[in-house]
C-alpha cells in the first residue's frame, strides 16, 4: 500500500502540467513585477530619487509578489531537472542548477535593497535622497537586476535548449531560439531597454509548449 501510494505521488509531481503552471504562474508573476517596477522606478540609475516621492504602492506590491514567482520558478527548474533523470552530467547539472539558484539569490537580493530604500526614505526622506547610501542602494539593484541578473537568465535559457533538445521536452525551433535569445543577452542586454521582459516571456512559451505536449514526460 505504501509503495503504491509513493509511486502516485511520484507520478503526480511528475506530471508535465504541473511544470506548465509552475511555469506559466512564474512568467506572469514576474512579468507583473518588471511592469510595475517599471512604472514608478526610472531606469537611470543616477537618477536623484524624485521617485520616492510619489505612489509607491505599485514598487510594495510587486515586492511582494517576487517571492511567489520565486516559488514557481523552483517548481519549474524541479521539473526540467527530473527530465534528466539518471542521464544527468553532473557538470551541466551544476551549471543549470547553479544559475537558476544565481537567478534567484539576485531576484530576491534586489528587491531587499529597493525596499530598504523605501523605508529609509520614509524614516527620513530629506536624509536618504541626499546620501551616498542612496546612490549605493540604487547602483547596487541597478547592478544585479539589469546586468548580472539578466546574463545569470541568459545562462540558464542556455542550458534549459539544451535539456529540451535532449529530451525532446520541447519542439527543436524553440530550443534553437532559446539559443539565440540568450547569445543576444548576452552580449547586448545593457543596451536593449526592455531585455528584462524576455526572460519571462521565453518561460512562458517553453511552459505553453510542456502543456501543449503531455506526452514528453
Amino acid at each position: 500500500m505504501m509503495v503504491g501510494r509513493t509511486k502516485l505521488t511520484g507520478a503526480q509531481l511528475r506530471a508535465p502540467r504541473v511544470a506548465a503552471a509552475a511555469g506559466v504562474l512564474f512568467s506572469a508573476l514576474l512579468l507583473a513585477v518588471f511592469l510595475l517596477m517599471r512604472r514608478s522606478v526610472p531606469t537611470d540609475p543616477l537618477e536623484p530619487g524624485a521617485w520616492l516621492r510619489g505612489e509607491t504602492g505599485s514598487v510594495a506590491l510587486a515586492l511582494n509578489l517576487v517571492p511567489f514567482a520565486g516559488v514557481a520558478f523552483l517548481w519549474f527548474v524541479g521539473f526540467l531537472r527530473d527530465q534528466l533523470g539518471a542521464r544527468e552530467d553532473q557538470f551541466f547539472a551544476t551549471i543549470f542548477l547553479g544559475s537558476a539558484v544565481l537567478f534567484l539569490a539576485m531576484l530576491f537580493a534586489a528587491a531587499a535593497v529597493i525596499g530598504a530604500i523605501i523605508l529609509a526614505f520614509h524614516a527620513a526622506p530629506e536624509m536618504l535622497i541626499n546620501s551616498a547610501t542612496f546612490h549605493f542602494g540604487r547602483g547596487l539593484a541597478y547592478g544585479m537586476v539589469n546586468i548580472y541578473l539578466v546574463k545569470t537568465a541568459s545562462v540558464f535559457m542556455i542550458t534549459t535548449s539544451t535539456i529540451a533538445l535532449y529530451t525532446g521536452l520541447t519542439h527543436r525551433a524553440l530550443a534553437y531560439g532559446g539559443y539565440a535569445v540568450a547569445a543576444v543577452l548576452l552580449i547586448g542586454s545593457y543596451y536593449i531597454d526592455w531585455s528584462l521582459l524576455v526572460f519571462p516571456l521565453w518561460v512562458l512559451l517553453v511552459s505553453t509548449n510542456i502543456w501543449l505536449k503531455p506526452e514528453a514526460v
